[in-house]
């Protein structure tokens, strides 16, 4: 099957349209004051409203009150929500909408575990652990920890760039592949030849995925 991409940290329209005409189904809009890849709610329902039909827009939120949330919900046309934090699934689930749950891969995580807490997740976002950084570390971890009988569940990131990607997707075999910092010019703002490259090297490693 085809491994299906998600451009996430996006802060203006221009790299919005340019990751979805280069192949990304889905992208990220990141509601965390602590993160460069902040956006308004205002910067966010342009955003939203740029996009085109069939395209998934992602909300990342990090431990917010669910006031917040709400808040971006009103304006903001989401169509999946992302939690990084310490969120429970009821948590999650409250706000009428599918949503996924980061995983942040420590040595002593439980994926099977955390598949069966969060059960009613649309997917399961698995990204590097770094203290004090709940997602957007750049790095990588172990991509062979990964269930087989959960790739379909797991989007993967961490560290993915259009060098690795390939490899990631031979090793894991995810539903999805989540980038961000890898194919920046510089923290929000998106490099469009490593846009397009990681799609086309993603498209190009669908049989690994079979």
């Amino acid at each position: 099957m085809l491994t299906r991409i998600k451009v996430c940290g996006i802060t203006q329209v221009e790299d919005a349209l340019h990751a979805v005409a280069s192949g990304a189904d889905a992208i990220g809009l990141v509601f965390y004051a602590d993160s460069p890849r902040n956006v308004t709610i205002e910067q966010a329902a342009v955003i939203a409203q740029a996009l085109p039909p069939f395209v998934t827009c992602v909300g990342l939120f990090v431990n917010a009150d669910a006031s917040f949330v709400d808040a971006v919900l009103a304006d903001v046309k989401l169509s999946c929500l992302q939690f990084h934090g310490d969120e429970s699934a009821v948590f999650c689930q409250q706000f009428n909408r599918p949503w996924i749950k980061a995983i942040r891969m420590r040595d002593d995580v439980d994926l099977i575990a955390a598949s069966q807490r969060y059960n009613q997740a649309q997917a399961l976002l698995l990204d590097a652990y770094k203290k004090g950084v709940p997602g957007g570390t750049g790095e990588r971890f172990d991509w062979h920890k990964i269930p087989a009988d959960l790739a379909s569940r797991i989007v993967l990131a961490g560290g993915l760039n259009s060098e690795n990607v390939g490899q990631a997707i031979a090793t894991a075999k995810p539903y999805a592949v989540d980038v961000s910092g890898g194919v920046e010019a510089r923290p929000g703002v998106k490099d469009k030849s490593k846009v397009s490259e990681f799609c086309r090297r993603v498209n190009a490693s669908f049989t690994y995925a079979e």
